[in-house]
């Protein structure tokens, strides 16, 4: 078992929806949590499918809110969008980029293939300078609310799974095919280098 609680890192595109209900709930159970998008800017549903609201990682939940109560007030209380910004500025002031970070973490958890294919490739273009290693495993949630929260219980389960093994290293492996097997869904594994 580690000695430290596990210092979990969960990412999705936009450091919005799903990492964020994650980093709520992992945070709640005593995890070393932080949450973080990839993508280059923030995008949240606008009021048609091509007209996202997109927003640089600079501005902050509070001004993300305060402009779309401006825009279209019942739109966006509609459909959950200025409560799960609400959620979002009680945990932490604006979304971070993965791609700026550069502490250390346990594991880096990731909501989609192509957010973890973007971690896995700032990681390996990383200097390597401790061999510590960081294990980072793909959970695949669609990006809706409801999806979120069952995605979040799924990720903090894991994580509370992966704090009580004897081994990280050595039992990962079977840990990650036991919650495929619960979830039905594919999870997707890979060690980098600190």
């Amino acid at each position: 078992m580690p000695s430290h609680p596990l210092r979990v890192a969960v990412v999705c595109s936009s450091n919005q929806n799903r990492s964020m209900e994650a980093h709520s709930i992992l945070s709640k159970r005593g995890f070393e949590v932080r949450s973080f998008g990839t993508g280059s800017h923030v995008k949240l549903p606008g009021p048609a499918p091509d007209k996202p609201n997109v927003y640089d990682f600079k501005t902050t939940y509070i001004q993300m809110y305060n402009d779309l109560v401006r825009k279209d007030k019942e739109l966006y209380t509609q459909n959950g969008i200025l409560h799960m910004l609400d959620r979002n500025k009680r945990i932490k002031s604006k979304p971070e980029r993965f791609q700026n970070c550069k502490d250390k973490f346990d594991l880096v958890i990731t909501c989609e293939e192509r957010v973890y294919d973007q971690v896995l490739e700032d990681l390996n273009s990383r200097e390597q300078e401790t061999l510590q290693p960081v294990h980072v495993i793909n959970v695949d949630i669609q990006d809706n609310h409801e999806e979120a929260t069952l995605g979040a219980f799924l990720i903090c389960e894991l994580c509370q799974c992966i704090q009580h093994t004897e081994d990280m290293e050595d039992e990962m492996d079977e840990l990650i095919q036991e919650f495929e097997e619960k979830s039905n869904r594919p999870f997707l594994h890979t060690v980098c280098f600190y």
